[in-house]
């Protein structure tokens, strides 16, 4: 019951890492996050447990039954339900004080202002091809000053970038304007993780279908998704730790055991990064070629 939640002691055992001092500046923060699906539910639910205050959390979708191995609402009672309604009823059972705001439409030019409305962090949760959505928020978030995270789930680990005011331009980094929905999809991929960590242990390269906007994916990468940007939104909410700013960024693959720090200056105009994508126009092609044999 709401009347026996104390804030104090639901987040003291935070009490070390952080200073009770900032814990009360947590609690005063407002972050939004656009999906609440793979990622974006743990990331709500990751954030209210470190005991931040305020939520704007957004997204269209129902739960179904795709959508069981990695989605932290996806359960048989919440099939069909709408998934800001869920993962808010979540959230609120971890803080009933939770000041929380959902957009059951999505994000999109008519809200985005709404959205970002008393954000101090946004963190990017949308489906991976959602890109014209996707650059008008880290458009939006630079104009307003707002830090913004993206954390992809790649494989059984995460590559991380970190848009502020004074770092490198998300479309300066990735160059996503005039390009076709699978060369988007390319530069996306290629600009979040040039190391490609994941690449070498993918056991089924036909499950990848940009053309029906399907790809595999584990729970794993997106429980690690949420531990690190809980970590960066600390550092960035807090003020304090280093934080790599594009076009640094860095991949943890847990089934390598790598962590691989990734400069890009230029981003998709770098030569090194140039050569990543030709290689990886290649291998798309060659897993196309793969997938049509299969279905042959």
């Amino acid at each position: 019951m709401q009347g026996d939640f104390d804030y104090d002691t639901a987040f003291s055992r935070n009490l070390g890492w952080v200073t009770e001092a900032e814990q009360g500046l947590l609690r005063g923060k407002r972050v939004a996050i656009a999906g609440m699906g793979g990622v974006g539910g743990v990331h709500l639910l990751t954030l209210a447990r470190l005991g931040i205050g305020g939520f704007n959390i957004a997204d269209f979708d129902r739960f179904d039954l795709a959508n069981f191995n990695r989605q932290a609402g996806a359960l048989v009672s919440t099939i069909g339900q709408p998934k800001v309604e869920v993962l808010r009823g979540m959230a609120e059972d971890i803080n009933p004080g939770l000041n929380l705001s959902i957009f059951a439409d999505g994000v999109d030019a008519a809200n985005l202002d709404d959205f970002l409305e008393g954000v101090d962090l946004y963190v990017d949760a949308l489906d991976f091809f959602a890109f014209s959505a996707r650059r008008a928020v880290f458009s939006a978030c630079r104009n307003r000053g707002i830090p913004a995270i993206t954390a992809a789930p790649l494989g059984m680990g995460t590559a991380v970038l970190v848009f502020t005011e004074d770092s490198m331009s998300f479309d300066d980094y990735f160059g996503l304007a005039g390009c076709t929905e699978e060369e988007m999809a390319v530069r996306f991929l290629l600009g979040l993780s040039p190391g490609m960590l994941q690449r070498s242990y993918l056991a089924d390269p036909s499950r990848v279908d940009l053309r029906a906007r399907k790809g595999p994916s584990t729970i794993a990468a997106c429980q690690i998704c949420a531990g690190v940007t809980a970590v960066d939104a600390l550092k960035l909410l807090l003020g304090r730790g280093e934080v790599l700013k594009a076009p640094w960024g860095y991949q943890f693959d847990a089934y390598r055991n790598r962590l691989k720090r990734t400069w890009r200056p230029g981003g998709h105009r770098n030569p090194l990064q140039r050569i990543g994508l030709w290689l990886g126009r290649r291998q798309l092609q060659r897993m196309k070629n793969t997938s049509e044999a299969g279905h042959e």
